[in-house]
């Protein structure tokens, strides 16, 4: 199939390939029949869930499938190239020179015990007979390119001395230094902040323009596809099940695990209360458990006797563009209309009376962190003192049964204020009131029983689980240490948990390493809810989710708020979902609220300077949304020495709007309010009100996939 390309000849093409894997007993195949097509200038997007075989396609590029791994059987061509079967020497002279890969942590790239320049450079000399100062100046050029500031001093920097965004676009820039044919990137924004984010996938769009690259772009976000990409082939369980073009994809998605994917996403401009997400039951099956006839069936809500028997081949639907393995999408358009409508016109939540005392006051609360430092002075007491200000006058209220989201940057201050909290750090100065009591000290000077009803969700479920001890010990052991039930009764209500968790009785005795990172972050979250807590303090719980899982765990938090009246507090740097979840929404900035309000309020004009450009990164899965294109310039600064006045000022893209912009740098931001919306700025409401809002939230509401 012909897409859109300057030139007719692909630069990539793959034609039934497999991948295997050589195991004891025999050979397990990670990739069955794969096939596309990449032409000059084009992005095409690869998504699935995790182990659906996205990384391994673009290992076997490049023949990186450690010694185990090895292409069975097909065409892998480049450039018109046969690269099947190539010597490690001629491979060896296309990997970083017409082929470059960026991965998910730039780290893995970097080396840190050399200086950036240094390794810039040898990806020049290794490949072409270049001297050092020429190489030297074309890294610097490349730097300017990827928008790096300071590049001269950027190169006499090692790795940890700059940011994650920063290292991710060095790395980007070290992909593009010998102008290669294909850039692959394995998940590039995953782990970065939506603003970061937003500049490295327009960076990524430039750059495609400037160079005329073909680019693999490997994620499960859709938002990023949408964005990026001009066509997309989605995977499932070692195979291509969908491919097509992005609109295509998006507006008419023909297989139903496609359909699924799409299902799984929060929209921007929805809520709990009128809509709802649909995960995909069950998991991807593993590559030597694969089920007999179509691989997708045990999870497909319209498979049929002939998916159980007989293997679907790719084809492309009649009256479309679209290729797909299914044996039925043309049956299924109708039937696919159908079950999305009226999504959530029933749902009941709970609904919380404001009236009361809220369960959480929170009033002007610090958190600092003292400087260690070697300086003789300071050691003798004798120089001044410096802190992190890591969180500074922080104040709001949370009522029983609500959510509150909370959303800003890496190094905000989200996970110190809700670990002040939890009482993991003591707070410096302010109160914090829960259920009436003071929580301003840390959880060990802590009542037993108001431990009981504060309790966390992490975001790494791994690092808070024991691996020596099976599920059910430790749901049970918050039952035991808070004598929520009688000892007699635990297991029967480790059991009940675990069903409400949506995991069945026989995970009891299963212990973490046998469990997916979903199944685990169930576990986290049953054990949090073991005590039967007022208060769950929820961070990032969702972010290293594949679409699927996280729709589940947002369902699961809905249910249990709804028949626990548990109230929430929902750090996430994923805007679409804090709109899902919360009630009210806090945008924190260097430590500080900049704004906080009911959630339709915080999403539309009047907002914030900053709330504005978070909304302007959103990726949107939606390819014919447009969204204003608001982008801050600079890092955050930091939090031993924040900007005087308003600590937005130094990125502020507004202060145009002000008769006296200086004022900014001088004194702190007025605070103005509207029906319970606080925004912390100098420009006036009525300014703020005539802002165009960033997103048309009534188009999103009425796309209904």
């Amino acid at each position: 199939m012909i897409y859109e390309g300057s030139d007719t000849s692909p630069v990539l093409e793959i034609n039934d390939l497999a991948v295997a894997y050589k195991v004891r007993g025999g050979e397990v195949e990670a990739l069955q029949n794969i096939s596309l097509e990449i032409q000059k200038g084009e992005t095409c997007g690869i998504v699935g869930e995790s182990g659906c075989g996205k990384s391994t396609m673009a290992w076997s590029i490049v023949n990186f499938l450690g010694a185990n791994g090895y292409i069975k059987r097909g065409s892998l061509k480049l450039l018109g190239k046969q690269l099947v079967n190539q010597t490690k020497k001629e491979l060896n002279k296309l990997r970083g020179n017409q082929v470059s890969m960026v991965f998910q942590d730039p780290m893995q790239s970097l080396n840190p015990s050399m200086r950036l320049g240094e390794q810039m450079k040898e990806v020049l000399t290794t490949h072409f007979k270049i001297s050092n100062d020429q190489a030297h100046k074309r890294c610097i050029e490349m730097l300017n390119k990827v928008y790096m500031p300071d590049p001269a001093t950027v190169m006499k920097r090692y790795p940890h001395q700059i940011s994650g965004g920063q290292q991710q676009r060095v790395v980007i820039a070290m992909a593009l230094l010998n102008n290669p044919a294909l850039l692959i990137m394995d998940e590039p924004t995953t782990a970065l902040d939506v603003t970061v984010e937003a500049a490295v996938l327009d960076l990524v769009a430039k750059l495609r323009e400037e160079f005329d690259t073909a680019i693999m772009f490997i994620t499960h976000n859709l938002g990023v596809v949408a964005r990026t990409c001009s066509k997309v082939g989605v995977m499932y369980a070692g195979e291509m099940v969908e491919f097509a073009s992005v609109t295509d994809i998006f507006d008419n998605p023909q297989h139903p695990y496609t359909q699924g994917l799409i299902r799984c996403l929060p929209k921007i401009g929805n809520d709990k209360a009128s809509s709802t997400l649909y995960p995909i039951s069950g998991r991807v099956p593993a590559p030597n458990n694969r089920p007999e006839g179509c691989v997708f069936w045990p999870r497909c809500d319209y498979a049929q006797q002939r998916c159980k028997l007989e293997r679907p081949i790719v084809r492309l639907i009649p009256g479309t563009n679209i290729q797909a393995r299914c044996h039925f999408s043309e049956e299924l358009k109708h039937k696919k209309r159908q079950s999305l409508q009226n999504i959530g016109s029933e749902k009941v939540l709970f609904q919380s009376d404001t009236t009361k005392d809220p369960i959480l006051n929170i009033s002007k609360l610090k958190k600092y962190y003292p400087m260690r430092s070697n300086s003789v002075w300071e050691m003798f007491g004798l120089g001044k003192k410096r802190y992190v200000k890591a969180l500074e006058n922080a104040s709001f209220e949370v009522h029983r049964g609500k959510t509150l989201g909370i959303v800003g940057e890496s190094g905000c201050g989200k996970s110190t204020l809700l670990k002040t909290i939890i009482g993991l750090e003591k707070a410096s100065d302010g109160n914090a009131q829960f259920l009436g009591f003071d929580i301003s000290k840390q959880i060990s000077r802590r009542d037993v029983s108001l431990v009981k009803e504060l309790q966390m969700v992490f975001q790494n479920p791994d690092s808070t689980m024991n691996p020596s001890y099976s599920v059910g010990s430790q749901i049970a052991r918050p039952m035991k240490r808070f004598r929520t039930v009688p000892k007699e009764q635990i297991p029967s209500e480790v059991i009940k948990l675990l069903k409400a968790m949506r995991l069945s009785p026989q995970y009891y005795d299963r212990f973490p390493r046998q469990l997916s990172g979903g199944e685990k972050q169930r576990v986290g979250i049953a054990r949090a809810l073991a005590s039967n807590p007022d208060l769950i303090l929820c961070d990032e719980p969702v972010s290293a989710l594949d679409v699927s899982v996280q729709a589940a765990i947002l369902n699961l938090l809905t249910n249990i708020q709804n028949e626990f009246e548990t109230t929430l507090i929902f750090i996430s740097h994923d805007l679409s979902v804090v709109r899902f979840i919360s009630d009210e929404v806090c945008v924190m900035y260097l430590g500080q609220i900049m704004e906080i309000g009911p959630v339709h309020a915080i999403y539309a004009p009047p907002y914030h300077p900053y709330t504005e450009a978070l909304l302007s990164a959103i990726p949107l899965p939606d390819p014919h949304l447009q969204q204003k294109h608001i982008r801050l310039h600079g890092s955050v600064p930091s939090a031993i020495s924040p900007p005087q006045g308003c600590r937005f000022n130094t990125r502020c893209p507004r202060r145009n709007l002000l008769k006296d912009p200086a004022i900014c740098e001088t004194a702190p931001p007025q605070q103005v309010s509207i029906d319970g919306h606080i925004i912390n700025c100098h420009i006036s409401l009525e300014q703020l009100k005539k802002i165009e809002p960033v997103i048309n939230l009534k188009k999103v509401a009425s796309n209904v996939v």
